[in-house]
C-alpha cells in the first residue's frame, strides 16, 4: 500500500507539473494582451502592466485596417470546420471499410496509406502547390481546404477504433434481418464510431486552425488569409515599423490570444459528446 501511495503521489505531482507547463503559455498570452506596447517591454512578463489595456487592445485588433482580423477569423473558421468535418467523414468511411470488409489489395492499400503518415506535411506543400497551380486553385479557399480533407492519421485512428468498437455479430444480425450495408453503417455502426469521429474532428480542427505553411504558400490575397498568416503579416509590419515602438505589437499578442478562444470553446463543447459516446459504448458492452 505504501508503494502504491508513493506511486500515486508521484503521478499526481507529474500531472501538476504537466498542467502548469501547458497552462504557462496561455497565462503569459493573457497577461501580455492586457498591456500596452510600452508595458510589454518594460514590465515583468508574468504580471500586469501599469495600465489594463485589454479592452482597448481588443478594440484595436478588431477594427484595424477595416476589420481585417474578423475576416481572417471567419476564413479560419470556414477552413477549419469544413476540413474537420470532411476529414472525419472520409476517415470514418475509409477506416470502417478497411476494418470490416475484405477485398483484393486491402493489405497493400493499407500499408500505402499508413506509410504516408511518416511523410512530413511540409514536404508535400510544394508539390501540392504545383499540382493546384495546374488546375487554377491557387489563391482560393479550396487550396487550403482540399489538402486538409485527407488525414492519414485520422484514417489510422478510425481503422483501429472501428475494429473493436463495431461488433461483427451485431452486423451479422442486421444482415439476417435484411439490412443492407449502407443501412448497417448508418443505423448500427455509426453510433459506435461517434467517439472516434469526434476525436478526428478535434485533431483536424486544431491542425487546420494552426496551419501556417500551407496557407502561406497557397494564398497571396489577404482577403483569404487565415489567422496564422494574418498575424505574421502584422508581425512583419511591426518589425518594419521599429519593433517595440510599433503599436502593432500589442495587436499581434491580443490577436493571438483571441485566436485561442474558439479552440477552447470547441474542446469544451465537443468533449461532452466524446465522453457520452465512450460511456454509451461501455454500457452496451
Amino acid at each position: 500500500m505504501t508503494v502504491l501511495r508513493r506511486r500515486s503521489n508521484l503521478l499526481t505531482v507529474a500531472m501538476l507539473v504537466f498542467l502548469l507547463y501547458s497552462f504557462f503559455p496561455l497565462f503569459w498570452l493573457f497577461i501580455s494582451s492586457t498591456k500596452t506596447t510600452g508595458d510589454l517591454f518594460s514590465t515583468f512578463g508574468l504580471w500586469f502592466g501599469h495600465r489594463f489595456a485589454l479592452i482597448s487592445n481588443i478594440r484595436l485588433a478588431l477594427t484595424y485596417s477595416h476589420g481585417e482580423y474578423l475576416r481572417w477569423l471567419l476564413n479560419t473558421l470556414i477552413y477549419s470546420v469544413t476540413s474537420a468535418v470532411g476529414a472525419a467523414c472520409l476517415a470514418t468511411f475509409s477506416g470502417y471499410g478497411f476494418a470490416k470488409y475484405t477485398f483484393a489489395g486491402r493489405n497493400a492499400l493499407l500499408a500505402a496509406v499508413l506509410g504516408t503518415i511518416m511523410v512530413p506535411v511540409t514536404a508535400l506543400a510544394i508539390p501540392t502547390y504545383f499540382l493546384f497551380s495546374k488546375v487554377g486553385l491557387v489563391d482560393t479557399p479550396w487550396a487550403v481546404i482540399l489538402p486538409s480533407l485527407v488525414s492519414p492519421f485520422g484514417f489510422f485512428l478510425m481503422w483501429v477504433y472501428a475494429r473493436d468498437a463495431v461488433n461483427d455479430s451485431i452486423m451479422d444480425a442486421a444482415r439476417i434481418d435484411g439490412a443492407g450495408e449502407m443501412a448497417i453503417f448508418f443505423r448500427v455502426s455509426l453510433r459506435s464510431l461517434a467517439p472516434g469521429f469526434v476525436t478526428v474532428v478535434l485533431f483536424t480542427l486544431v491542425a487546420t486552425w494552426n496551419n501556417y505553411f500551407l496557407p502561406l504558400i497557397m494564398l497571396s490575397d489577404s482577403k483569404y488569409f487565415p489567422i496564422t498568416v494574418g498575424l505574421s503579416v502584422w508581425e512583419s509590419e511591426t518589425a518594419g515599423g521599429g519593433g517595440s515602438n510599433s503599436a502593432l505589437t500589442s495587436m499581434v499578442v491580443t490577436g493571438a490570444m483571441l485566436s485561442v478562444i474558439p479552440l477552447i470553446v470547441a474542446f469544451i463543447f465537443l468533449q461532452r459528446y466524446w465522453q457520452s459516446g465512450l460511456s454509451a459504448g461501455a454500457v452496451k458492452e
